[in-house]
């Protein structure tokens, strides 16, 4: 249930406790969803710049109960949520902070509420942010006895922060020149470029909901995968290096 329950609407649910935050207001556009976090990993959060004021709002809301497609074996569709949570935030660029339209960043199951990344930094990169979330559930174990209050944890990524000098680029690092061939791909993807980043270490591929597929380290200037035994979407390549993190969008067709 693990997965299936949180991964769909385990995004972008950020806490801080902290003064002078600012203030969010929940977007009442997505007030009729039902579940959802906006922007989505694909959109992802607005580019930043280096020792220039940040400041981006991300708005979600989890559903009042469990639906058939957060839990599609339906063993716990239609169990309230008590409340959702986030237990930590990791990942994000120095001096990065962020605050909730709360003050203890919990919300009740049915709920839309609000979070905002802020702050100033020099460091140069791209950040990849991992938000690890406690979920409660009521679920009735035995028939004719109360719900009996069910947390579990899990953690998400796929948001990632890019911060750059003021023309845009990344630092010096090369991370432009990386790129992915074919994109759309059927089959096999390459991704050319890699000796290019400063100690490139590690790549991955992944999908929106941030489960790692394939990993491996860097070991020449072009690494493969094979996508064909994967569902049409779309997916990441994640490169961990000196400088932080870079990642590139695949579309599968």
């Amino acid at each position: 249930m693990r997965k299936l329950l949180l991964s769909s609407f385990s995004i972008g649910f950020l806490s801080l406790a902290a003064s002078a935050q600012p203030q969010c207001t929940p977007d009442p556009q997505y007030a009729d969803s039902v579940y959802g976090a906006w922007p989505d990993t694909v959109t992802n959060f607005p580019a930043a710049q280096a020792n220039v004021y940040y400041e981006a709002v991300l708005n979600f809301k989890a559903p009042a109960e469990v639906t058939a497609d957060l839990d599609p074996s339906g063993q716990f569709v239609g169990s309230p949520i008590q409340s959702y949570s986030v237990s930590d935030v990791v990942g994000l660029p120095a001096e990065y902070l962020y605050s909730c339209s709360n003050t203890n960043c919990s919300f009740t199951g049915g709920t839309q509420g609000c979070a905002t990344v802020y702050g100033t930094t020099a460091t140069l990169g791209t950040y990849g942010v991992e938000i690890f979330i406690d979920v409660t559930v009521l679920v009735t174990l035995f028939p004719g006895l109360p719900p009996t209050p069910v947390t579990q944890s899990t953690s998400f990524q796929g948001y990632k922060i890019i911060v750059s000098n003021n023309t845009g680029t990344i630092d010096e690092n090369g991370a432009s020149l990386l790129s992915a061939y074919p994109n759309p791909s059927k089959d096999n993807v390459s991704i050319n470029g890699l000796q290019t980043l400063i100690s490139a270490s590690e790549i991955s591929l992944s999908n929106v909901e941030g489960k790692i597929l394939a990993k491996r380290n860097v070991g020449d200037n072009v690494e493969n995968f094979d996508m064909s035994d994967l569902n049409a979407g779309i997916y990441f390549v994640n490169i961990t290096h000196a400088n932080g993190f870079e990642s590139i969008k695949i579309i599968k067709e």
